[in-house]
């Protein structure tokens, strides 16, 4: 797992500045916040439980199969949370 991009909060959340990763988990679990803190990174928290742990090391594995039409439409939605004022 690249520590550099994923970070796991010690407060049962779990943060990530990995857009592709964001995009394919939030497909099923839903993002508790979006931290804008850093001017420079973005950070997409989310719950942790033990089925976005699995999403996690499925995504890491390549073992993941997506929809492109759903990775798409959602790389659009998450954009424009990440851009709004």
């Amino acid at each position: 797992m690249n520590m550099t991009k994923t970070l796991l909060q010690k407060d049962n959340f779990y943060k990530t500045s990995d857009f592709a990763l964001a995009v394919v988990l939030s497909l099923s679990f839903p993002i508790y916040e979006i931290d804008k803190e850093n001017p420079r990174r973005a950070y997409f928290v989310f719950e942790q439980t033990k089925e976005l742990d699995e999403m996690v090391d499925s995504y890491y594995r390549d073992d993941l199969k997506i929809s492109p039409m759903a990775f798409f439409n959602q790389t659009r939605a998450l954009k424009a949370r990440l851009y709004d004022r």
